[in-house]
This record gives C-alpha cells, sequence and structure tokens, in this order.
C-alpha cells in the first residue's frame, strides 16, 4: 500500500470516528430535551439559563449536522433521523414551557417592559428556537429530497411557535423569516425556467411539474400563515411579497404560452392559483391594518409612475419567449414599476382580484373600483391586448370534488370577472364608483376596452330591475335626440353613430317591451327630419327590428317600401340639389339597412332598381359639383347592397346595362373616391352567382365581371383583400363558370411574393387563397350568408382551378366547345391528353378528401348533421367523376 493511500484510510477511519461521535451527542441531546420536558417548572433564573444556553447550542449542532448529512452516507440517514426527533423535542419544550406562563395572555406593552423571570425565560427560549428553526428549514430545502422530514418539521415548528405567541413576538424578526420563505417560493421556480429556457425539447410531464410546484405550495402556506399572524410586521415587507406574487402570476402566464409546458400551467393553476392570491389577501383583508396600508398595498400593484408605456423597461411582450421568463425572477421592488415583463401579470392578477373580490372587506371593495380606470388604460397598449385576445388560461371552476380545470380565454375570464365584480358590489356603497366608471367610458376610443364597458352595460340592462333598466335607457335616447344631426350620421365614428350602436346593442338584451318604447320615442311616425335621421342611425347600427310587435314591424315595413318608390321613381339631379344635405337618398339607405330583417315581400322590389342605379351612375359622370358627386356615390353604393340580397335582378333583362354600368365607374374614376363602395361592391359580385353569363370575350356581362373582381382582387389593404377572398370564395364555390382563371388577375394582391413585393405567380395566389378558405372555414365564419366557404365549396375550387389552369397552358388555344346535336351524342373523338390528366388529379384529390372525412373529429361548433351532409357531397362528387373517368377510357364526348 502506498504512503498516499494510508493516510486516505487514516482520514476515512477519523471521520469516521467524527460522525459517531456527533451522533451520539445528538442522541445525547434528545435524551437531555426529554428531560427537560419532565420538568414542568423550575423558578432558579441560573437554571433557566443554563437551559437557553442549552437550546441554543444543541440547535446550532443540529443545524450542523443536518448540512453535512448529505455528505456522510454511513451515518447521514441515522444524523437526520435524530436532529429531527431533537427539532421536535424543542417545539414541544417551547409549547410546555408557553402554556406554562399563558404567554399568549400577555399583549405587547406588558411583554415590552420588565417581564416575569419565567414568562422571559418563555419567550427567550421560544425565540431562540423560531430563529434557528428558520435557518434549518433553509438548509433542509437545499438539501432536497433526503431531509423533507427536517423540512416539514422546521417549518411548521416555526409556524407553531408564532401561533402559540398569539401573535405578541414583537421580538422575533418577522420580516426577515418572511424574506426567507418569499426566496424559497421563487428559487424553485427560476430554476427551471432557466432550465427550460435553454434545453426543452419535450413535454414537460405532470408528475415533473409537480415535483416542482408543490414545495413552493408549502413554502407559501407557511408565509401565508405568518401574514395573518403577524400583518403588520408583513407590511413592512408589501413591496417583496407582491413582487413575489407578480413573479408568480407572470410565470404562469409565460409558461402557457409555451405548447411544451401546457402541463406545468395546468399544475400552477391547481397548486398555487388559490394560495399565491391568499398571500397578498392576508394583508389586504386583515382587521388589523388600517385603511392606508391596505391602498399601499393597492397602489403599489395597480398604479406607478411606470404606467406609461414609453418608460417601461425590457422586450415588448410580443417579442418575449421562454427566455425572457428568466427576466421575471431578476426583477427588483426597486424595478417592479417600470418591468415590461411584469404586466401581463399584473393585468392577470387584477382580473384575479375581480373573480374572487366577494371575499374582500367593503373598504377593499370600495378601493378597488377606481382602479378600473388604471385596468383600461393598461390594456390599450398594444401588446397587451394583443396577449389578452389570444391567450387561452387553465381556470378552476366548481368548489370541493366538483372542481375541475378548464380553458377559456383570457379575454371571456376578464368579462366574466367584470360582471363577478358588478354582483358583488351592488350592494356595496362601490356602486357608485361603478356607475360613473362605465358613463365615463361608454365613449371610449380603444375597441376593446369599449367591448368590455359596453358587455358591462348589457349585463346590467340584463340583470337590473326593469325600473332601472328603463331609466338608464330613456337617458341615452334623450342624449341621443341632442346628438343627431345629417353629417354625423354618415360618420360611423361620430359620437351620434356611437351611441345609436351603444343603444342597439343594449336593446338586444332588453324585454320586447323596451324596444318598442325605444322604436317609438326615438322614430314614431318617421315624417320629421330627426326621426328619419335617428331611424337611419339606428338600422345602420343594427336596431333589433325582429324584438318589435308584429303591427309595429308590419307598418314599418309598408312605410319603407313606399318611401324608396316614392324617392325611385322621382329621383333627378334636381332632387339631390334641393336637399343638399343628403336627406334626399334616406329612404334608400333604410331599406339597405334593414332589407334583411324587413317583413317585406323581396319579389316586389323590381328592376326599377336597376334602372334606379344607371340613372345615379349617370347623375355622378353628368355633374361637376362635388356635394352632388358625393350623395351620388353614396347611393350607388347602398343600391349595390339592396341588389346584392335580391337574386331575382341578377336575371332580369337590365341586368346587364347595370352591370356594364357599375363597372365603368369603378374602372375610370380614381381608387381614392370609391372606396366606400367596395365592400357593398364585394357583396354585389356574390350574387353574380344567379347571372347568366356565356364566359366569351363578347358577352358585356362576362367582361364586366371579370374585370369587377380584378378590381376587387388587386387590392392591397388587408381589410379589401379580406373582402375580395370572400366575395370570391362564395361566388367560386357556387358558380357554373367553368373559367375561374378569367375572374382572377395576373397582378392580384395575393400573387406577389412576401420578399421582394415585386414577382408575380398566379399558383402562389391560389395557394394563399386556399389557406385563406381553411382558416375561414376553421373559426366557422359565416357572414350572412348561407353555408359560407364551405368545406364542399372549397373542395369544388380546388377541382375547378386544376382544370381551368391545364386549359390555359396554351395561350391562344380555344376551349373546346362541345356539339350538342342530338346527332353527335354517340359520337366519339380522340380526346386531347390533358384530359387524361385532369382526370387523374381528381381521382388523387378525392382520395385525399376522402381520407380528410375518415379523419374527421366533430367539435364542439360541428354537428353530426353537417358531417352527414359532407359525406352526402363526398358521395355525389365520387359518383360523378367515377362517370367522367369511364367517359373519357371510352374516348367519349357528350
Amino acid at each position: 500500500m502506498s504512503l498516499l493511500s494510508a493516510e486516505e484510510s487514516q482520514e476515512d477511519e477519523h471521520s469516521y470516528l467524527f460522525y459517531q461521535l456527533l451522533l451520539e451527542i445528538l442522541r445525547f441531546f434528545a435524551s437531555m430535551l426529554s428531560a427537560l420536558l419532565n420538568f414542568p417548572n423550575f423558578g432558579d433564573k441560573e437554571l433557566m439559563n443554563v437551559t437557553e444556553t442549552f437550546i441554543l447550542e444543541v440547535l446550532n449542532v443540529t443545524k450542523d449536522s443536518i448540512s453535512d448529512a448529505k455528505k456522510i452516507e454511513s451515518f447521514g440517514p441515522e444524523i437526520l433521523k435524530v436532529s429531527h426527533m431533537i427539532i421536535e423535542a424543542v417545539i414541544k419544550l417551547c409549547k410546555v414551557r408557553s402554556e406554562l406562563v399563558k404567554l399568549e395572555t400577555y399583549d405587547d406593552k406588558l411583554l415590552s417592559l420588565d417581564k416575569p423571570t419565567n414568562v422571559g425565560h418563555a419567550i427567550n427560549i421560544t425565540k431562540c428556537a423560531i430563529e434557528k428553526l428558520s435557518l434549518i428549514g433553509v438548509i433542509a430545502a437545499k438539501n432536497g429530497g433526503s431531509s423533507v422530514n427536517i423540512l416539514n418539521a422546521s417549518w411548521k415548528g416555526v409556524v407553531s411557535l408564532l401561533q402559540m405567541g398569539g401573535g405578541h413576538f414583537a421580538e422575533v424578526n418577522i420580516a426577515k423569516i418572511l424574506l426567507t420563505l418569499l426566496a424559497l417560493i421563487t428559487e424553485p421556480l427560476k430554476c427551471a425556467a432557466e432550465a427550460w429556457s435553454s434545453t426543452l425539447k419535450e413535454n414537460v410531464s405532470v408528475t415533473e411539474a409537480k415535483r416542482i410546484v408543490v414545495p413552493v405550495k408549502f413554502y407559501m402556506i407557511n408565509a401565508v400563515k405568518i401574514c395573518s399572524l403577524y400583518p403588520h410586521q408583513a407590511h413592512k415587507v408589501h413591496r417583496e411579497i407582491t413582487l413575489c406574487v407578480l413573479m408568480i402570476t407572470s410565470f404562469w402566464i409565460f409558461v402557457i404560452n409555451e405548447k411544451l409546458l401546457k402541463c406545468v400551467s395546468a399544475v400552477v393553476t391547481e397548486v398555487l392559483e388559490e394560495t399565491t392570491l391568499d398571500l397578498v389577501f392576508s394583508l389586504l383583508n386583515s382587521d388589523k391594518l388600517n385603511l392606508d396600508q391596505k391602498l399601499e398595498v393597492l397602489e403599489w400593484l395597480f398604479i406607478s409612475e411606470g404606467d406609461s408605456h414609453s418608460a417601461l423597461d425590457g422586450p415588448t411582450l410580443s417579442d418575449c419567449n421562454l427566455a425572457w421568463v428568466n427576466e421575471v425572477f431578476c426583477k427588483t421592488c426597486e424595478g417592479m414599476s417600470r418591468a415590461r415583463v411584469l404586466i401581463i401579470g399584473r393585468v392577470a392578477l387584477f382580473i384575479n382580484f375581480l373573480r374572487y373580490s366577494h371575499v374582500f372587506d367593503e373598504d377593499v371593495k370600495v378601493a378597488i373600483t377606481p382602479k378600473l380606470h388604471w385596468f383600461l388604460d393598461i390594456l390599450v397598449q398594444e401588446d397587451v391586448y394583443s396577449h389578452m385576445l389570444v391567450l387561452q388560461l387553465p381556470l378552476l371552476c366548481g368548489s370541493g370534488k366538483t372542481t375541475e380545470l378548464v380553458w377559456q380565454p383570457m379575454f371571456t375570464s376578464l368579462l366574466q370577472a367584470f360582471k363577478t365584480f358588478m354582483v358583488v358590489i351592488s350592494s356595496s356603497t362601490a356602486w357608485r364608483e361603478l356607475e360613473s366608471f362605465l358613463l365615463e367610458n361608454f365613449f371610449h376610443p380603444h375597441f376593446l376596452c369599449w367591448e368590455i364597458v359596453m358587455e358591462c352595460w348589457c349585463f346590467l340592462i340584463r340583470r337590473a330591475e326593469s325600473h332601472m333598466a328603463n331609466s338608464i335607457i330613456s337617458k341615452l335616447c334623450s342624449l341621443l335626440k341632442q346628438l343627431a344631426s345629417m353629417e354625423s350620421v354618415f360618420h360611423c365614428y361620430s359620437p351620434f353613430r356611437k351611441l345609436a350602436r351603444s343603444i342597439c346593442l343594449l336593446l338586444t338584451y332588453g324585454p320586447q317591451s323596451m324596444v318598442n318604447q325605444v322604436y317609438i320615442s326615438l322614430v314614431g311616425d318617421g315624417r320629421s327630419q330627426l326621426s328619419l335621421i335617428m331611424c337611419l342611425a339606428l338600422f345602420i347600427e343594427g336596431f333589433p327590428l325582429d324584438l318589435l310587435t308584429d303591427e309595429l314591424r308590419n307598418t314599418l315595413g309598408q312605410r319603407i317600401m313606399s318611401d324608396y318608390f316614392d324617392f325611385i321613381d322621382n329621383f333627378d339631379e334636381a332632387s339631390l340639389v334641393a336637399c343638399p344635405s343628403g336627406l334626399a337618398g334616406i329612404p334608400v339607405f333604410i331599406l339597405s339597412a334593414s332589407l334583411k330583417s324587413l317583413p317585406v315581400q323581396l319579389s316586389d322590389i323590381d328592376a326599377k332598381t336597376l334602372k334606379f342605379l344607371v340613372l345615379i351612375t349617370n347623375s355622378y359622370k353628368g355633374t361637376s359639383d362635388k356635394v352632388i358627386k358625393d350623395q351620388c356615390l353614396r347611393l350607388f353604393s347602398e343600391t349595390l347592397e339592396i341588389i346584392s340580397n335580391l337574386k331575382h335582378l341578377y336575371t332580369s333583362n337590365d341586368i346587364e346595362q347595370a352591370i356594364t354600368k357599375i363597372e365603368n365607374i369603378f374602372i375610370s374614376e380614381p381608387p381614392a373616391l370609391l372606396y366606400n363602395c367596395k365592400p357593398n361592391l364585394a357583396h354585389f359580385m356574390t350574387g353574380l352567382i344567379h347571372m347568366e353569363m356565356s364566359e366569351s370575350d363578347d358577352d358585356a356581362k362576362s367582361c364586366a365581371a371579370w374585370e369587377l373582381y380584378h378590381l376587387l382582387l388587386k387590392e392591397r389593404h388587408w381589410a379589401f383583400i379580406h373582402l375580395a377572398l370572400t366575395a370570391f370564395g362564395y361566388f367560386a364555390a357556387r358558380t357554373k363558370c367553368n373559367q375561374l382563371w378569367r375572374f382572377v388577375p395576373q397582378d392580384a394582391a395575393l400573387s406577389y411574393d412576401l420578399v421582394s413585393g415585386v414577382e408575380a405567380n398566379k399558383e402562389r395566389f391560389m395557394l394563399e387563397f386556399k389557406k385563406f378558405l381553411n382558416k375561414e372555414v376553421a373559426i366557422s365564419f359565416a357572414p350572412n350568408r348561407d353555408e359560407q366557404l364551405g368545406r364542399d365549396g372549397l373542395i369544388l375550387k380546388q377541382m375547378v382551378h386544376k382544370i381551368s389552369m391545364i386549359a390555359k397552358e396554351k395561350e391562344g388555344c380555344e376551349i373546346m366547345e362541345v356539339d350538342v346535336d342530338k346527332n353527335q351524342f354517340n359520337k366519339k373523338r380522340k380526346l386531347p391528353d390533358e384530359i387524361s390528366r385532369g382526370v387523374e388529379m381528381l381521382k388523387s384529390g378525392l382520395k385525399i378528401i376522402g381520407d380528410g372525412l375518415s379523419q374527421w373529429k366533430l367539435n364542439q361548433y360541428e354537428t353530426n348533421e353537417l358531417h352527414a351532409k359532407y359525406l352526402t357531397q363526398f358521395s355525389q362528387l365520387e359518383d360523378m367523376i367515377t362517370h367522367f373517368e369511364e367517359l373519357a377510357e371510352n374516348g367519349e364526348v357528350c
């Protein structure tokens, strides 16, 4: 044996003897503590001092032993076992001594003065035990699973000893203990975030998530108990407490964004959500803190000078990824108000405050209500409201054994939280503050904030007592009369139109009697200029005509039709000059806005409407007066909308002249002048499925239709692109036209590559078109059209496109005409190779469709009936292609 190995052997032997001796010492301490428990009380001061010193040394040795136990394989478990016995004995000793002197009967003032010897002794050994046990708890936390018993015993001992004093241990540094627990709470989450941000490649399991999260809950429960016992001392570190809560909430939001961490977000919700809120609620609900102290907590959480978006630190939330979650745990109290990465956490926390507002005392409810203004101010920031719209949150629903985890859009959760808060404070003094908030934000300029406010108003109308709801609507109607003007009725963002929009929305939640009353009050017989203006504004904004009584609806329908025909029968340029404000065209606007809801026979609207459209275009072309031109364009746009709902007009003999006039005005005029007409043009174009087209270059109707679709599909603004694709998709799914490629221009907006924006390609257009249609079907989009952009239409469009593109491969080739002479039916001729190629492509597409239908799983928006309908369509399509294939194989053309 070498000299080195001999020295190592000797060193190991010394270590063995040392730890064996240490173990014996610990066992001796345990037996001594047991002996002390047998002396219920003694008044000797010197003996008390000796006991205090002994307990201090015992705990010091125990702490050091636990720290080294992980290094010793042979003695480690036994040392931990004896240490656990010592901890429990110390806790029991402290409890016995405190009970003997009835420590909880002494108040803070008495304990701060000269104390009886036995009282001071009980306080000293308990204070010593609390401080040492908290240090042991930290060491046990670092040691991991091997010290879990020590961990539980030490922290539960700390809490039980603090409870034993009845909240009177002013000499113990409660703030330091809380800070220690807060550090233990965030450390596991921080370590997990660091690991996931660098090495995450697969889903984190529920077991792994609980391994991380469950210890966090243990520390948090102890922190909540201590805060509840010593709220004044806890308030000294309220910034650190609220920062911890914000960190956990923000961490939760970030892991929700990651697909691989979906289990983690669910576990955090189930395990930590309630306890996290309890941590901050322990301060807000404490009856020992005054209102100013509670307000300080709320102010620190939900308002600061750093709320200005430009003053925030860090990347925008849209740029954040899992790597940025590390930033959550790097924030300090000083930088908390400026941390952009914590904003969405603050928003989520505020939503939870509203959800659980029933647990708050009256003064806290009153204090939270003004913070609704802060919430809307935060929400208008782009990267906040964008997250609000897309995030899906796991939420606990139910209580007790019926609790279940459901995923819900964050915006839906927000609306439910607002409604919950409204119910909670309905009988509170905070209600007037809420009413003021809703009134002040009735015209909020941000779309999402306006949606939230209006949802609250709708909830109020639906749930409030009838006299209160009627009073609200009556006051709004009075205000609408004050705002009414001919100029503002055509501006959708004017206060007049916005108020009309809000009233119509509220009425959809009211009873029929309320709708009737508003109609009679604002519209009446519809003969005065004011009533016509209000009638138009209400109908444009979606007045619930279906809720009117049958008598009122029938009378209204007859009057609207009568006014409309009177106007178009007597229309000329002179009538526009006589009413330069635009009042003369109101019958057309009213009919356009109400046509789909009126109990009228659509067939009563005859070809006069097409002739009226021609007259408008002629008047527009024939005048140089800008005011007259603007009125003509308004009438032109609304007439297009009227025609788009009347399919019988598309088969009229006058449609050819009308569509050529439409093409002429759109092609010849500057695009900027006609922007407001293009939405209704898109609607009009969908109705072309009812119009006969020969698809030849000599057919004026076909040429006009091609040019108008070219005009729409060239638009590059996203809103117009959406309108154009929706219109073309509906048309292509139902038309009998075989040459759909003629409707798509070479320079369609979606034909250009996204990188350079220069190179155009029709195949790229069709690819983007397919993506658009798939997306529309996925979100069940159907804007006022039966089976809009259905899956069967998508299949048909893809097939027709393939055939059409094959036919267009040879420039200048004529489309093969089919001879329908009876004598030619049985004549055989050789078919072009392209037909066979097309058939093969159809068969291939049919197989793909069949595979897709066999794998189709119904979601919550679909029904078995819908699925059966698609199967029927597929079966018919299969028969058609099979028959076509047989014809191609036999070389027959029929």
